[in-house]
């Protein structure tokens, strides 16, 4: 055979191989599962086909067939959960905060919807590893600065680069609404209040940008192309959310009022620490709240001190679509944080269950990627995590295993392997 037919049996051989679809066929027994809906199979059965869930029921009366698996995990003891979603954060957007080149969330200027983090995201981002530990797989990247940051993207915490990572780009642009008091803090004084004096020049700012970009976006022909009006055209016709960062009564109720005078289809309120004095607009209007940590003091003295801790039963009591997420000081790396927060507002109303939904179901709804993940229900995306105890329980959660899109995580980090390399060198088990 000379060496043009062996190339052609190669290739031959190679397609053969490749159109044979391979996948995994994966039953996880026994475990019991916080499906995230609140509902709980305490002797469950969860089939991964490929990348989706395939079946997921209760195991008593089931007769199963292990002959028809690839792999079948007994996870007696244990609990599953969906995957973590961690919202509105600058994860894999730096690698060293204080150091400014490593820093791909902030551009200069104060309009920029057409910037995307989607591209800046980095999958080798080393604090990502210590995230995926605690049960977090998807992050909301997020832009921060100025008055129209740009375009938020959901990535998966696993992949090659970011065009592996995307689960849904350019989910929504974020606006820094203008606040009318602002706030500061001194060890001197303490917390002090100022009226913002550049209040009125902000908000006109804002209004003459939303109207030229309606405008551009209502005219059929532009010959000109705008790249800031362009990024406003999925906002303006309400297939992206416009996420409104604010936290304040009075700077909320404009925010609404902003966004009802532009006929924004999805707003969404980010931050919304005195959200729950006005949960009748709220409801009124349909917006859904991306509640900020809660693990902080409330803003004024006479505020009861556990006001912030039960922020989030006060919004479920009055049926307000609400998640959690990290915004603030050294957020990417606190992320990691994220089901203990969710555990601390189980601690001040909220079931367990209910909790849980607030960072993984209720955050999906909020970003329109509910139909993919969120939940452990048949047909969704195979992202789901295995702990030995309450995964919202800092002393009990300890993630054994991870699936994201049916295929296993890697759960070492470097704080794990040197863990292990110090616990080894001095014999501690």
């Amino acid at each position: 055979m000379n060496k043009k037919n062996i190339a052609i049996v190669l290739v031959l051989l190679t397609q053969l191989v490749f159109s044979q679809k391979k996948y995994q066929h994966i039953a996880l027994i026994n475990a019991t599962a916080h499906i995230g809906n609140g509902k709980v199979i305490e002797s469950s059965l969860v089939v991964i086909k490929e990348d989706k869930i395939e079946t997921v029921s209760d195991i008593k009366g089931i007769r199963l067939s292990y002959a028809s698996f690839d792999t079948v995990i007994d996870l007696s003891g244990k609990h599953m959960y969906p995957a973590l979603i961690n919202t509105d954060n600058v994860l894999g957007l730096h690698d060293a905060e204080a150091v400014r080149a490593t820093r791909d969330f902030s551009e200069v200027g104060f309009i920029n919807p057409h910037v995307r983090a989607l591209i800046a995201y980095n999958t080798d981002n080393l604090i990502i590893p210590t995230v995926k530990t605690n049960g977090v797989l998807y992050t909301q990247a997020t832009p921060r600065g100025g008055l129209i940051s740009g375009q938020s993207s959901v990535m998966a915490l696993e992949g090659w680069n970011w065009e592996d990572a995307v689960l849904k780009a350019d989910d929504g642009v974020h606006l820094n609404f203008p606040v009318m008091t602002t706030h500061k803090w001194t060890e001197e004084e303490g917390l002090s209040k100022s009226a913002n004096k550049k209040y009125q020049e902000e908000l006109n700012y804002l209004n003459k940008f939303f109207s030229d970009a309606q405008a551009y976006c209502n005219t059929p022909d532009n010959k000109e192309k705008n790249l800031r009006f362009e990024a406003m055209r999925a906002v303006l016709s309400g297939s992206a959310n416009l996420y409104l960062h604010t936290d304040k009564t009075k700077d909320i109720l404009a925010a609404i009022n902003f966004s009802q005078k532009y006929k924004i289809k999805k707003p969404v309120i980010v931050g919304g620490k005195e959200a729950y004095r006005i949960t009748a607009e709220l409801k009124k209007y349909k917006i859904p709240v991306m509640l900020n940590r809660v693990n902080d003091l409330p803003d004024n003295t006479d505020d009861d001190v556990d006001r912030v801790y039960r922020l989030p039963a006060l919004l479920q009591a009055d049926s307000i679509l609400f998640c959690l997420q990290m915004e603030g000081d050294m957020e990417a790396m606190n992320s990691r944080n994220l089901p203990f927060n969710a555990g601390a507002a189980a601690a001040y109303g909220l079931s367990k269950e209910q909790a849980l939904s607030t960072i993984t179901l209720y955050a999906a709804e909020i970003l329109g990627i509910d139909k993919l993940v969120g939940s452990i229900e048949e047909g969704k995306i195979a992202s789901l995590v295995i702990s030995e105890g309450d995964i919202l329980d800092m002393r009990s959660n300890n993630i054994t295993l991870a699936y994201l899109a049916g295929k296993k995580v890697n759960l070492k980090n470097q704080q794990s392997e040197l863990n292990t390399k110090y616990k080894t060198k001095y014999g501690i088990k």
